[in-house]
């Protein structure tokens, strides 16, 4: 693949996840709550919490599209948390039956977000001529 096919690529998925984190999260909720919603039962004000914060990262990244290169530190922040967060997750999903739907649902989505990021992320800027 070639650096424009990747940024190209790159631009495209950090839009994807940037509407998906802004917009998609809270109806997953809705849907799926066993693998989308964890203290589900009421009012959670942990799920506002958690749904205002990824909203707001999803606007940033989808405005990092326009320019990759200038937002890396922004998307392998948005990487190194998702796998952070999803690794803490998982280890959550076995303290009951009723939270392995989770392992399926968020669980499986921030690691499929942190590798494609991480996949598609240059490691390094060109370097121009002095």
């Amino acid at each position: 693949m070639t650096e424009a096919d990747r940024i190209k690529y790159l631009r495209i998925a950090l839009v994807v996840v940037g509407l998906t984190f802004t917009f998609g999260l809270w109806p997953l909720t809705i849907v799926w709550p066993s693998g989308w919603s964890w203290h589900a039962e009421g009012r959670s004000y942990y799920l506002e919490m958690i749904l205002a914060i990824y909203a707001t990262l999803g606007v940033f990244l989808i405005l990092a599209a326009r320019n990759p290169l200038a937002h890396r530190s922004l998307i392998w922040f948005t990487v190194w948390s998702s796998v952070v967060h999803g690794g803490v997750m998982a280890v959550q999903s076995f303290n009951g039956d009723h939270n392995m739907g989770h392992l399926w649902g968020d669980v499986l989505a921030l690691f499929a977000v942190a590798a494609v990021l991480a996949l598609l992320t240059p490691r390094e800027a060109k370097t121009e001529a002095r």
